[in-house]
């Protein structure tokens, strides 16, 4: 497998992980108090790097599944 196929697979892993802290962050913001704003930021940073992934996933022709033998 070529580093272009690695990445095709490794994308959709990162993009949901990421997304899933995102979500993490977001829920906990809301009963923070005063870390709420930070928080949020933090979870608009993973969506906007999120973005960024699916934008190199999409260039690299999209997902690819990994097939094990």
């Amino acid at each position: 497998m070529d580093e272009t196929q690695k990445l095709r697979v490794l994308l959709p892993h990162w993009i949901e992980h990421n997304g899933e802290h995102a979500a993490e962050f977001r829920a906990y913001a809301e009963r923070s108090g005063t870390a709420g704003d930070q928080l949020l930021g933090a979870a608009q940073l993973l969506e906007a790097a999120n973005a960024r992934l699916s934008a190199a996933l999409a260039e690299l022709g999209g997902p690819l599944e990994h097939l094990h033998p």
